[in-house]
């Protein structure tokens, strides 16, 4: 098969991470191995390191190389410089992974002999090489930028590691209908619950799982997120049906602290078991696009600006720091392009 493998551990978890070009058989293949998940922040597949995946995706059987011993003091001091300064643990595991990856591909060399040229060598012969994305690259870049201003004794010009060009990937967008159709999918009410807030606010999925009960206020009709991206907090406008769904959920599960929760009373629902609920709906409302709970986010505020919500409030309510990131949706929309005759009817 077409595809490129590595390990990576991604939420402290030893995983594969297949990379390939877009293939619908390939696609299907992948998704088809058992614990094969996608990746929202790397933008990739993965599924377990086992000895049979790894035969299958070629790996080698022995364990991975590792940086040298100077690196791994470094990558420690890395993580204990983010905890210090109040990164998210997601975000440090992203930025410890991709500074092992680069320090591994030079473990014969000390970290003061490294320089600008071996961040484009390592582009060239393992990124690219390896047809891992732009966005990859990016969080390389930011990574190295952060581990080097660490460092001391360094012979690398932070300012000047270049960062790849960013590819203008429009974001993908459902239909109403097939909103309507995943939303519905569930019998399950919790689990109707959880995506209807998704999709209905707005949310990103660490932002549903935080939620607990006292941040919904069902006096003002708003949900307060709490420690969102960037460390901010904002609130978000509810829905009086999803109000009503909620209360009939609360009834029926009576969460202990947080609003949705797994096996376990008082611990969170985790990411995993919300991805495997939404694949279930898919397959239930026979949607095959490779959706993920990060288009609902995308429907819910194209959606908004297709009905005249203004861009400036549409911001607001994601939590973006700027508003370029929000212009996105004006080229998703569809609303005025679909007022647009083309000449072919005149023909």
């Amino acid at each position: 098969m077409k595809w490129n493998a590595r390990t990576i551990t991604h939420r402290g978890e030893q995983r594969i991470a297949v990379v390939f070009q877009k293939d619908e058989l390939l696609l299907y293949a992948v998704k088809s191995i058992p614990g094969c998940r996608w990746s929202q922040s790397l933008k990739l597949w993965h599924i377990p390191d086992t000895e049979e995946n790894r035969r299958m995706t070629g790996l080698p059987l022995e364990a991975a190389l590792q940086p040298n011993e100077e690196g791994l003091r470094g990558l420690k001091n890395l993580k204990l410089w983010m905890r210090s300064k109040r990164y998210s643990e997601s975000t440090i595991t992203t930025y410890v992974d991709a500074t092992k990856s680069f320090l591994t591909f030079f473990n014969d060399r000390a970290l003061n002999e490294i320089g600008n040229d071996d961040v484009v060598q390592y582009n060239n012969e393992h990124i690219l090489k390896q047809g891992l994305s732009a966005s990859y690259q990016n969080q390389v870049v930011s990574a190295l930028k952060l581990f080097f201003m660490t460092v001391g004794d360094r012979k690398i010009d932070v300012e000047n590691i270049h960062r790849p060009k960013r590819a203008k990937a429009l974001p993908n967008v459902l239909s109403k209908d097939e909103v309507k159709a995943i939303l519905e999918a569930h019998s399950n009410i919790k689990h109707r619950a959880m995506l209807s807030l998704i999709y209905s606010c707005g949310l990103r999925c660490g932002e549903l799982l935080a939620l607990k009960p006292l941040h919904i206020d069902s006096k003002r009709n708003i949900v307060l997120l709490q420690n969102a991206k960037g460390k901010k907090d904002r609130i978000v406008p509810l829905s009086p049906k999803i109000l009503e769904l909620l209360r009939e959920y609360y009834k029926s599960y009576k969460p202990v602290h947080y609003l949705f929760e797994g096996y376990v009373a008082g611990a969170p629902y985790s990411d995993k078991s919300l991805q495997s609920v939404l694949r279930h709906a898919l397959f239930k409302a026979n949607i095959t696009k490779p959706v993920t709970l990060h288009w609902l986010r995308h429907s819910y505020a194209t959606h908004l600006l297709e009905s005249g919500t203004d861009l400036r409030y549409i911001q607001e309510l994601l939590g973006h720091s700027r508003s370029k990131t929000t212009e996105i949706y004006t080229h998703v929309s569809t609303k005025s392009i679909q007022q647009i005759k083309s000449p072919f009817d005149d023909l």
